[in-house]
């Protein structure tokens, strides 16, 4: 269904926030909308809304699927402020967002939907999930001038750490880092410092109050942490070209990139194994 706006889609939309898990994609271009759909609705997300600019067409066979809601994405925090209110609307529901030719991929996803996985982590007394946003890019930048190819992407195999998250007194935050790597550390320069990080709470459970954060924190300090206090929890990965279509679009950047190749770049498999061999995401206790 189509709706004129936020206020029009929590109005009509019925039954679609009664349960979840429900996908929210946020569409800032035209660019691998309809693969971003796809791959989410293959996950196994009960309910996807996208929020879209007007002229986004969507093919026959995805347009049934989904929740099309129209949205200015040039009015400021106009994402935020929409997902904070499907948030207040849907309370104890599992939710995810992100953003358009953004992939998300949990341990065993091939196998097991995201149902599953979040039914796991719920038991085990946690309502928010780390995700760590890795950089996807085309091998060949002239080619693929947006740095966007599915046929061709490449991720880094290394070159991710994590420093210490601090409170407004300078102590360290307790289970809370503030992750790093990908093109926003190869080329920092170009990356103003607030959106430098690659970790994003993107998943979650919605409760009364809950607020996301312009950098991608929510209000409420315990969903912001990484696992719980007595063990490792599970984690998952959004493989994104977001960056690096940033990087090659904006006039002040692309000229200074004739390639994001470099010694540390390796072929992206599209599969949860790679992702878990190179340490990207954490399987937990689910097995």
């Amino acid at each position: 269904m189509n709706y004129d706006g936020t206020s029009d889609f929590l109005a009509k939309a019925g039954d679609a926030l009664a349960k979840g898990p429900i996908a929210v994609i946020l569409v800032e271009d035209l660019v691998e909308v309809d693969t971003t759909i796809r791959h989410h609705l293959n996950l196994g997300f009960r309910t996807v809304i996208v929020f879209a600019p007007e002229e986004l067409r969507l093919p026959a066979d995805i347009a049934g699927k989904v929740h099309r809601v129209a949205i200015d994405v040039f009015q400021d925090k106009a994402f935020q402020n929409a997902l904070n209110r499907v948030i207040a609307a849907a309370d104890g529901q599992w939710m995810y967002f992100c953003y358009n030719a953004e992939f998300l991929f949990f341990p065993f996803c091939e196998t097991r939907t995201v149902g599953e996985m979040l039914a796991f982590h719920g038991e085990e007394r946690r309502d928010a999930m780390l995700t760590y946003v890795i950089d996807l890019y085309a091998a060949d930048v002239d080619r693929f001038p947006d740095a966007v190819s599915l046929e061709t992407a490449l991720l880094d195999k290394s070159g991710y750490y994590a420093l210490a998250r601090a409170d407004a007194e300078g102590n360290p935050k307790e289970r809370q880092l503030d992750f790093f790597g990908g093109l926003r550390w190869r080329f920092e320069e170009h990356v103003p410092k607030p959106r430098r990080k690659i970790d994003r709470i993107a998943l979650f459970r919605a409760k009364p109050g809950l607020e996301l954060r312009r950098d991608n924190t929510f209000n409420d300090e315990e969903y912001n942490t990484y696992s719980c206090p007595w063990h490792h929890n599970l984690t998952a990965a959004i493989c994104s070209f977001r960056t690096a279509k940033a990087l090659k679009t904006n006039a002040g950047s692309t000229f200074d990139i004739p390639t994001f190749k470099w010694h540390n770049s390796t072929e992206f498999e599209w599969t949860s194994q790679q992702l878990l061999d190179l340490g990207l995401m954490e399987p937990g206790q689910w097995f």
